[in-house]
């Protein structure tokens, strides 16, 4: 496990950690060793799993963990996890690669639970911290629970998203489950404009706020009408056949 300590020595006081570097570094030590580690990445999105599915199958095997109690309303939520399988499936179909999914229950009580005295933070403030927070813990029990070597979050190829804090978070969270976290910023060398091509080269939805219900207020975000969408997309999309991507614990264990 890489410690924070450790990678902030690479640079000098107060210049900003540059995680994108330190990824680099992390994938020369798996060619220099020969190996092709199991990495379990949360994503809020399809967009956000584009260029970072992309790039990390040239190194890793990658499973996408779908965990967002945050997003409103539940149709939203509904409609942005067939768009992040359809994606998954269709970039599996492109470039022969293997990535599957796996999705936990939709339980926003949870979340509100952890954020609700933050409601009045403005977006990018406390209460994003505590919802990074709060994924990436997930996403290291699920990694811990299946056997990955790793787990990360394809969060930081938003520009919008404060990587430090979800690399810090990721870096004291890993002590929680003893599994590796990776750090990222996918964003960095392209990563974000090739997102951005990807979604119009594979059509896929990109959403025009995170999915928190206090956010979107916040913004002015209709959100009868973003039900209305969400709610007409999954009726026309909940009988698609996802199975050749869901992840199956016994075909891991061969």
């Amino acid at each position: 496990m890489l410690e924070y300590a450790e990678i902030a020595s690479q640079f000098e006081k107060d210049q900003k950690i540059n995680f994108d570097l330190i990824l680099q570094e992390v994938i020369k030590g798996w060619q220099e060793q020969k190996l092709r580690p199991r990495l379990l990445m949360h994503a809020c999105c399809a967009p956000c799993s584009t260029y970072t599915l992309e790039y990390l199958t040239q190194f890793a095997d990658v499973t996408i963990f779908f965990f967002n109690p945050n997003i409103h309303p539940r149709m939203e939520y509904e409609r942005r996890k067939l768009v992040q399988q359809q994606f998954i499936l269709d970039f599996n179909a492109r470039t022969h690669n293997q990535v599957q999914f796996i999705s936990a229950d939709y339980k926003p009580s949870d979340w509100l639970a952890q954020t609700k005295t933050l409601k009045n933070e403005p977006e990018g403030g406390a209460r994003c911290r505590v919802c990074y927070d709060f994924r990436l813990d997930a996403v290291a029990a699920k990694a811990q629970e299946l056997g990955f070597d790793y787990f990360g979050s394809t969060l930081t190829i938003s520009p919008n998203k404060n990587a430090q804090w979800i690399n810090e978070g990721g870096l004291e969270i890993q002590h929680l489950y003893n599994v590796a976290y990776l750090p990222s910023d996918f964003k960095k060398r392209g990563g974000y404009a090739r997102s951005v091509q990807m979604c119009k080269d594979y059509n896929v939805y990109r959403q025009c706020y995170c999915g928190c219900l206090f956010a979107a207020k916040a913004q002015g975000i209709d959100l009868a009408a973003i039900n209305r969408e969400a709610t007409k997309y999954v009726a026309a999309h909940e009988a698609d056949d996802f199975s050749p991507i869901q992840f199956h614990i016994a075909e891991q264990a061969n």
